[in-house]
């Protein structure tokens, strides 16, 4: 048995499921037709959003009962690559505007294209590499 045990609060809820399945790319069928069960999509984006919302790792998911690790993040690819988070994000963005609004005029980015200008410089001198091969070869 996992740590989740219960609902935890953060599962999708039935309204919003109903607005990402239709997203959902058809599932391939098996090309034998012979294997285990597909995870069911909605414990594989609940497992999905858990990594996303906590930060975790992957395999961190098999410690939850959710979702295996390797099945949440080979869904997570697939539908990554399907644009299914993409269209997604635009959907609800689209739809809170509507509801409350958004201020586009106000907006931020933030992002680091260079090194930081006070992040030091190479300056010559003892390292403990060089302190260590300084010892060893004094040993000898």
């Amino acid at each position: 048995m996992g740590l989740v045990t219960k609902d935890d609060g953060w599962r999708i809820s039935d309204k919003l499921w109903k607005q990402i399945e239709p997203l959902l790319p058809p599932r391939k069928a098996h090309p034998l037709g012979c294997h285990n069960p597909r995870v069911p999509d909605r414990n594989a984006m609940n497992a999905i959003l858990f990594v996303l919302r906590t930060g975790s790792q992957w395999n961190a998911l098999d410690a939850t009962g959710i979702c295996s690790c390797g099945s949440a993040y080979r869904r997570f690819r697939e539908w990554t690559d399907a644009g299914v988070f993409e269209t997604l994000w635009r959907t609800e963005l689209t739809q809170y505007d509507g509801l409350k609004g958004i201020d586009w005029s106000w907006l931020s980015m933030d992002g680091a294209m260079t090194k930081a200008p006070l992040a030091g410089s190479k300056k010559p001198g003892r390292t403990r590499r060089t302190e260590a091969s300084r010892v060893s070869s004094a040993a000898c």
